[in-house]
C-alpha cells in the first residue's frame, strides 16, 4: 500500500586521527596524511508499513563484525527501527582505514603459513606504535561513528519527497584483459601480441534517486555506478577517492548542505581504468602488475592512478547529476510503496580439488625450503596468498561445502535495491536489472559482509586473481543462485502489491 514516506539523513567523518594502516593492497602502507576526508553517509526512509536505512562508509569493504558491533549500539535508541534492516555498504576505496580482524572463518592464509614453516621462523608483524591506530581501535572508532549516523538519520526523518532518474558518466571499464592461450590477466597488459579481447563489458549508466524535503528542497542525492572508487588505490594517504570529491564538486553547485549516498554496484571485474588507451601512473608503484615496458603514449584520459584522474571522474559523475536534476525536480512524489526483505542465504562453497591442493602445498614447501632467512613477513605472505588461501579451502571444506551471506532486497515505488556481500562481477549485474520487475534497479555490493570476488564461469576458467580459489567463498553456481533469488525476492514484492 502507498503511504507518503518520510526520510533523514547525517554525514559523519571516519577520518581516524592517527596515521592508519591502509586496507586493499598486499603490500604495506601507512597514511601520511590525508587527502580527501573519509566519511559515513546514512539515509534512513520509511513509511507506515516498512523501513530501511543504508550507510555508504568510505572502507575497503564491511566485516561482518562491524555490522555486529554498529546493530549493537543502535538497539534500543532508535524507535521502531530493526537493527537487521540496517545496511552497511563500502565503497570500496583503498586509502581507507584497515579494521577489525582480518581472519577469515573460511581458513586464514596466514594461518597456513605458519602451519607449514619451521619453528624456528618468526613472522614479522606489521608496524605497531603508538602513532598508528590499531585495527582493534579501529573497528571500535568506525562503528560509533556509522552508529552515531544511523541513530540521527532515523531519529531526524521528515516527511519527504522524491524524484528517481538515470544518467550516464564514463567511468568504470572491464579490467581482466584475455589472451590466446585462454589465460586472463587482472591489470593485463593489452599491448602484448597475444591479447585478443577484454573478458566483460561495462556499465556507464548511473542509477539516481534525489529526495526533497515538505518544499522540495533538494536534501541528498543517491547514486549508484558500476565501478569502485579505487584510483588512488597504490597511494599512502587518506582518501575517499573520487566520491569525496564529487560531494565537494555538488555542493559547490547545489548547495553545502547536500548530501551524496555513494553506491558501489555489481563491479567486480571493473576498475575506473582503460586497459586499451592504457596510461602509466605518474610516479612509480609497487605493484608488479601495473608495470609496462616501452609503451604507447596515448591521447587518453589523465593517469587514473593519481589524484588528477580522480577529479577527472570526479568532475564527470557529478556533470551528469547536477545535468539530470534539473529533469528530475519536475516529477518528484511522495507516495511510494516501501517493502524490504532481508534474506540469509546458503550458497555452495567453492571447493578446491586434491590436485589443486597438493600443487599449493607443494609451493609453500617450495617457498619455505628456497627462504633465505628466518624471518617472513606481508610481503612473503602476499607472495604465497593464492597457494596458502587454496590449502585454506581445501582444509576448510573437510567440514563444510556451505557459506552463509546476508542480503536484502527493497522495493521503493516501482524502484528496486539489492545489495550483496561480494566484489560481484558485472555478468550478473546486468542479468537481474535485465531481468527484474522494477522500472529501475540498483545494485549495491560489498554490503553486510564481505565475500570478496564473486567471479563469472569464464573467468573461472580465464584463471587470475579475482578468480581464483582464494578470491572468494563461492563460484559462479554461487553466483547463478545469488542472481535467482534476488530476482525471485523482487518478483515477490511487485506481486505482493499486484494482490
Amino acid at each position: 500500500m502507498k503511504t507518503y514516506i518520510k526520510a533523514g539523513w547525517r554525514e559523519n567523518s571516519i577520518t581516524p586521527t592517527k596515521r592508519a594502516s591502509l586496507a586493499g593492497q598486499f603490500y604495506e602502507r601507512i597514511s601520511e596524511y590525508v587527502e580527501t576526508d573519509i566519511t559515513v553517509t546514512a539515509l534512513a526512509v520509511s513509511s507506515e508499513y516498512d523501513h530501511f536505512v543504508i550507510c555508504s562508509c568510505d572502507l575497503l569493504y564491511v566485516q561482518e563484525s562491524l555490522m555486529d558491533k554498529v546493530r549493537q549500539k543502535i538497539e534500543g535508541r532508535c524507535e521502531g527501527l530493526d537493527p537487521m534492516k540496517v545496511i552497511l555498504n563500502a565503497t570500496h576505496t583503498h586509502t581507507s582505514i584497515d579494521y577489525g580482524n582480518p581472519q577469515s572463518k573460511y581458513g586464514s592464509a596466514l594461518d597456513v603459513l605458519k602451519k607449514y614453516v619451521p619453528e624456528d621462523f618468526t613472522y614479522t608483524e606489521k608496524v605497531r606504535d603508538d602513532s598508528i591506530i590499531q585495527p582493534e581501535e579501529a573497528e571500535i572508532f568506525l562503528a560509533d561513528s556509522i552508529a552515531d549516523a544511523v541513530i540521527n538519520a532515523w531519529n531526524n526523518r521528515k516527511k519527504a519527497y522524491f524524484s528517481n532518474a538515470f544518467g550516464r558518466a564514463p567511468v568504470g571499464m572491464c579490467r581482466r584483459a584475455v589472451y590466446k592461450d585462454g589465460t586472463a590477466l587482472m591489470w593485463g597488459d593489452t599491448q602484448r601480441g597475444d591479447f585478443i579481447h577484454l573478458e566483460g563489458g561495462n556499465d556507464s549508466g548511473i542509477e539516481l534517486i534525489y529526495f526533497y524535503d515538505e518544499k522540495e528542497h533538494l536534501t541528498g542525492i543517491v547514486a549508484n555506478i558500476a565501478c569502485p572508487s579505487q584510483i588512488l588505490e597504490h597511494r599512502s594517504f587518506i582518501s575517499s577517492d573520487y566520491w569525496g570529491k564529487v560531494k565537494i564538486l555538488l555542493r559547490k553547485q547545489l548547495g553545502p548542505d547536500i548530501f551524496l549516498l555513494a553506491l558501489c554496484g555489481a563491479a567486480g571485474d571493473q576498475c575506473p581504468r582503460d586497459l586499451i588507451r592504457w596510461v602509466p601512473p605518474l610516479t612509480p608503484i609497487d605493484d608488479p602488475n601495473i608495470t609496462r615496458k616501452d609503451t604507447v603514449k596515448r591521447v587518453a584520459d589523465p593517469s587514473m592512478f593519481d589524484i588528477e584522474g580522480s577529479w577527472k571522474a570526479a568532475k564527470r559523475i557529478a556533470n551528469e547529476i547536477i545535468d539530470v536534476y534539473s529533469e528530475a525536480k519536475e516529477h518528484v512524489t511522495v507516495d511510494a510503496v516501501i517493502k524490504h526483505e532481508c534474506i540469509d542465504l546458503q550458497l555452495p562453497l567453492r571447493k578446491a580439488t586434491e590436485k589443486e591442493y597438493e600443487y599449493a602445498l607443494f609451493m609453500i614447501k617450495e617457498f619455505v625450503k628456497n627462504k633465505e632467512s628466518t624471518t617472513y613477513d606481508f610481503n612473503d605472505k602476499a607472495k604465497m596468498h593464492v597457494h596458502a588461501g587454496t590449502v585454506a579451502r581445501y582444509m576448510y571444506q573437510q567440514k563444510q561445502d556451505k557459506c552463509n551471506i546476508e542480503m536484502h532486497v527493497i522495493r521503493m515505488g516501482d524502484i528496486a535495491i539489492a545489495t550483496n556481500p561480494f566484489e560481484l562481477f558485472l555478468d550478473y549485474g546486468n542479468i537481474i536489472k535485465a531481468r527484474s520487475r522494477a522500472s529501475q534497479t540498483l545494485i549495491v555490493q560489498l554490503a553486510c559482509g564481505c565475500g570478496n570476488y564473486l567471479p563469472t564461469k569464464k573467468a573461472e576458467q580465464h584463471g587470475h586473481y579475482s578468480a581464483y580459489i582464494s578470491s572468494g567463498i563461492t563460484g559462479h553456481a554461487g553466483g547463478r543462485k545469488l542472481t535467482e533469488v534476488t530476482l525471485e525476492t523482487i518478483d515477490k514484492l511487485w506481486e505482493e502489491e499486484d494482490k
